[in-house]
């Protein structure tokens, strides 16, 4: 874990990366995927990364016609998504195969509404890490508005095992 006490910096990582770089760390593919670009990250602490809403997401069509706004859950998923990349990327297992599994979501908050055409800010900060389970508070913006804010916990394990 990187250390600020004592005068040694935090770990950063390449960033910003795109959203091939996203699909390095996460198994989600499209229509899940709702992370499209990573633009801070600071290994063991914290994540600051990028969802591109359009009229296009599959979800749009039913919620709700005629005033399409992003379902708080998939924002929920999207800041666990941008956490995932953390933690996935924090302990060097890209290309690994390890999943993120959502274990609890804790103090959800639904402030402003998602609507397509902008940019959602996805805001993680990691709060505490025992083994394989980690803790964040994640906040999402679209500009300088707080739209969801919500603590999580999640798990990285070994995908499922497939049968013979």
């Amino acid at each position: 874990m990187a250390d600020q006490e004592g005068g040694a910096a935090a770990a950063a990582t390449g960033v910003p990366f795109d959203v091939r770089r996203v699909m390095e760390s996460l198994p989600h593919r499209y229509p899940m995927l709702l992370v499209d670009r990573v633009e801070e990250m600071v290994i063991d602490q914290r994540i600051v990364a990028v969802k591109a809403v359009t009229m296009n997401e599959l979800f749009f069509q039913g919620h709700f016609p005629g005033r399409p706004i992003m379902p708080g859950v998939m924002i929920i998923e999207a800041l666990a998504q941008a956490a995932g990349v953390l933690a996935v990327e924090s302990l060097g297992l890209a290309h690994s195969g390890k999943l993120v599994y959502f274990m609890s979501i804790e103090n959800a908050k639904f402030r402003n509404p998602v609507e397509p055409g902008v940019l959602l800010r996805l805001e993680c900060d990691l709060i505490q890490r025992r083994g394989p389970v980690w803790k964040f508070g994640g906040k999402a913006y679209v500009g300088d508005k707080l739209a969801t804010q919500a603590d999580f916990t999640a798990m990285i394990a070994d995908p499922p095992a497939t049968p013979d």
